[in-house]
């Protein structure tokens, strides 16, 4: 049943509401969705120290066995490397940089390669070093506690100013399904979490959920199915199965 898609003359209303809600949230919350994700932040930049020993053995193997701990190592160069410009020093790839900051090593790609591509790599961030932030490095001494730490909310600035619009998007995604749910259950509806390999046309009356791929087939005869996620799938309570849900 349709909430206001048969009412357009209450569209501008809405529209005005739903911005005015927004802005009000992002004043209140978003700074502290920010501020959530910058400790978090620091804290792996912290363990990505602790992995190199204090930026003191930034090596083909210490990058092979934490391949995540590149995006860190980008951030403490001076200036501070984009994932792109990286790529062009190192004479490297899109894709096996892409796949080293995702956590992992390129599957299709030889030993002798990987470590040709990586010593070049580490050889660029050992020469790039901000050595500024990391005192200890000149002075060829361990840092204190207190460097490390500062040394490291440094980093995770550089981080965090680097993808500050998706931390927010992603806090305003939970705001949105969180309104939705309280809606949807004020109104007598249950949420099914987890509807993976259930049929979509038989969902339970009465029921929603989040995030549900759908299976569509294109027209044509050698067309393949593809998923399309949709955010929120909503089963009417009066229905008789099977039924397409909202």
């Amino acid at each position: 049943m349709p909430i206001s898609a048969d009412k357009p003359h209450l569209w501008k209303e809405d529209t005005r509401a739903s911005v005015d809600q927004f802005n009000q949230w992002f004043m209140k919350f978003a700074p502290k969705a920010y501020r959530e994700a910058r400790i978090k932040t620091i804290e792996s930049v912290e363990g990505g120290l602790r992995l190199t020993k204090d930026l003191t053995t930034i090596t083909p193997e210490v990058i092979k066995n934490n391949p995540g701990i590149l995006p860190t190592l980008r951030m403490a160069t001076c200036p501070p490397l984009a994932r792109d410009r990286l790529i062009g020093l190192a004479d490297s790839s899109k894709n096996f940089v892409g796949t080293l900051e995702q956590g992992k090593l390129p599957p299709i790609l030889s030993a002798e390669l990987l470590d040709q591509h990586l010593q070049k790599i580490s050889g660029i961030l050992l020469k790039m070093l901000e050595l500024d932030i990391f005192p200890w490095l000149a002075e060829r001494r361990r840092p204190t506690k207190e460097e490390r730490y500062r040394s490291s909310t440094i980093v995770a600035d550089r981080l965090c100013g680097a993808v500050a619009e998706p931390i927010v998007r992603n806090a305003q995604e939970r705001r949105q399904l969180e309104l939705i749910e309280k809606y949807l259950t004020k109104r007598g509806y249950k949420l099914k979490a987890n509807l993976a390999g259930t049929p979509i046309a038989q969902m339970e009356p009465g029921t929603f959920t989040f995030r549900f791929n759908v299976l569509v087939k294109p027209s044509g005869a050698d067309a393949k199915s593809v998923k399309i996620p949709v955010d929120v799938v909503i089963q009417p309570k009066s229905v008789k199965l099977p039924h397409l849900p909202s």
